[in-house]
Order: structure tokens, then sequence, then C-alpha cells
């Protein structure tokens, strides 16, 4: 497989151990001094940090487990990313991909079953973040790990302060 595929693969990890709410996977991923921040777009091409960064996998996959809702019943989310924008220099990469994230909430089957009319897909499918991941690679071992990772988001996004 190429560097680039194997690159665009970590990415695709990422976001699907997001999704399932894996923090154990997810930080496995990165570093164990990887910088990890979110940023919130104030400008054209202007960001500011939503809050803290996190320092390495094991903070990963702290906040993962820690610090993100769980779906509801039902429900789900699905991260789509694309034009991935890939450079390699040897053992060092960065990666830039856009991104959009669903909210996914299936409807309750009724308790007699779907009706007779019922048709296709039973809920809702919603856009709810977008914008790019902005990330740093090093190959460690033969693998690729996350050393940097920027989450640039489109929209205001608040974190309640404690």
């Amino acid at each position: 497989m190429s560097d680039e595929r194997e690159i665009q693969e970590v990415l695709s990890r990422y976001v699907r151990a997001t999704d399932r709410r894996d923090g154990k996977t997810q930080g496995a991923l990165f570093t164990d001094d990887a910088i990890v921040q979110s940023f919130t777009r104030t400008g054209t091409d202007d960001y500011e940090p939503v809050a803290p960064p996190l320092i390495g996998g094991a903070a990963v996959a702290y906040a993962v487990d820690n610090y993100m809702l769980p779906h509801p019943v039902g429900g789900a989310s699905h991260h789509v990313t694309s034009d991935h924008i890939i450079e390699v220099d040897g053992d060092r990469a960065h990666l830039n991909a856009q991104f959009i994230v669903f909210r996914i909430q299936g409807a309750a089957r009724p308790e007699g079953g779907w009706p007779a009319e019922a048709f296709g897909a039973q809920g809702t499918v919603h856009p709810i973040e977008s914008g790019y991941y902005d990330t740093d690679l090093r190959r460690i071992d033969g693998e690729w790990k996350i050393v940097g990772h920027r989450v640039l988001l489109d929209m205001p996004y608040v974190i309640p302060r404690p």
C-alpha cells in the first residue's frame, strides 16, 4: 500500500473511532506527545481555539470516553471526509481533508412492527458539523502516527466551561 493510502487510512480509522465513541482505538492513532486542538472559524481564514489542546494519545482516548456525549437510543453520527491533500517527505507527512458530520436518528420500530405502507429509511439524517482536519503524521516503526491534529470548524463551536 502506498504511503498516501496508509495516511488516508489513519484518518478513516480516526473518524470511525469518533463515530463509535471508541477512545482506546482513537487514542492509539496518536503519539504520546501529539498535540490536538480544535478551532472555530472567526473570519475567512481566521480561527481561534475552542479549548486548550490535548497532549498525547492517552488524553485523546480520555476525552473521547469522558467528554463526548453518547449517542441516543437509535442514534449515531457519521463522519464523511473528502478532498484529501497528502504530502509525504520521508517519514513525515501532512494531511488536509474536508469533513462533514451527520447526526443520524433512527425511528423507533413500532411494537407491532412497521406498518404495511412503511418503506425505506425510517428516521432522519442531518448535517451538524463541517470543517477541515489539518494533520501532521510521522512514521514510527513502520506505522503512521498522528503527531499534530487541528480540527478547523466552519461554525462557532461552544464547549461548556466547568
